[in-house]
């Protein structure tokens, strides 16, 4: 039950080399319709705190498609750069709840996978 919880207040996603390239990341609506309300080609805006507490706004778009379906799109060219985000990092974006307040805040974390003794290891970005 708390792995069903959980899962309702974070989404995440590897990176892939389209979204790097881009500065873009893209959710299927369904990863995110928990947090969001789908109104075809308006924006959204999501307050996130990453892991060492720096303070960030990410730009989002919601998009209809008869081929893909449904999908988000957020823009994180600034935070991509810093980070040095690399394809196959993880981005988990996990809901602080904030009331009735319009906008959404999160708490973004990353991952990357370390070769270590011969093992994967996931270890979080600063």
């Amino acid at each position: 039950m708390e792995n069903q919880q959980e899962r309702r207040q974070s989404f995440s996603k590897r990176l892939t080399q389209i979204e790097l390239e881009n500065r873009m990341i893209l959710f299927s609506y369904t990863v995110v319709a928990d947090f969001f309300e789908f109104q075809a080609d308006h924006l959204l805006f999501m307050n996130a705190t990453d892991s060492v507490g720096k303070q960030w706004i990410f730009v989002g778009k919601f998009h209809a498609s008869d081929n893909v379906g449904n999908y988000v799109s957020i823009n994180l060219p600034w935070f991509a750069l810093e980070k040095g985000l690399k394809v196959n990092d993880e981005i988990s974006f996990t809901e602080i709840p904030q009331g009735n307040r319009p906008w959404k805040n999160f708490k973004v974390v990353i991952k990357r996978r370390i070769r270590l003794f011969g093992e994967d290891i996931w270890g979080e970005l600063m």
